[in-house]
């Protein structure tokens, strides 16, 4: 028997240095409770950008004006996936609070690394970079 690896996307929103996440709902059926980077499943047929765009727009209510995929990094629990990130590269709208989550912050880095650390060992590294090429510094 195969096990399912869940494919996802993440999209890494930074504005003046600082990084959104969002908290998610303690009755979240995957990761309640926890801190994460907006995103989600793709669906069938979906391109990593058509499903960061759509899960974007879900559960923020903004559209990516451009985007750039970063890496892909997997882990094991609670079951198999893989999660693509992209830096989104501005947007239209503004972030709210539509589905999932029941809070967001703008993190600076170093807090954003603390809260995704446990998630997995490659996302200080990866925020890190993203805050670089959205920053130029």
């Amino acid at each position: 028997m195969t096990t399912r690896v869940h494919d996802c996307v993440g999209g890494l929103l930074v504005h003046e240095g600082r990084i959104l996440l969002g908290r998610r709902r303690d009755d979240c059926d995957w990761l309640s409770g926890a801190w994460d980077v907006f995103g989600g499943h793709v669906e069938a047929g979906e391109s990593g950008e058509q499903a960061i765009a759509r899960e974007l727009g879900e559960e923020l209510g903004i559209a990516p004006l451009g985007l750039s995929y970063l890496e892909t990094i997997e882990g094991a629990a609670p079951q198999p996936w893989r999660l693509r990130l992209y830096l989104v590269l501005g947007w239209e709208g503004a972030p709210a609070l539509l589905a999932e989550h029941d809070e967001l912050r703008w993190c600076e880095l170093e807090e954003a690394q603390a809260k995704l650390a446990g998630a997995h060992p490659d996302f200080p590294r990866l925020l890190e970079l993203a805050v670089k090429a959205a920053t130029g510094r």
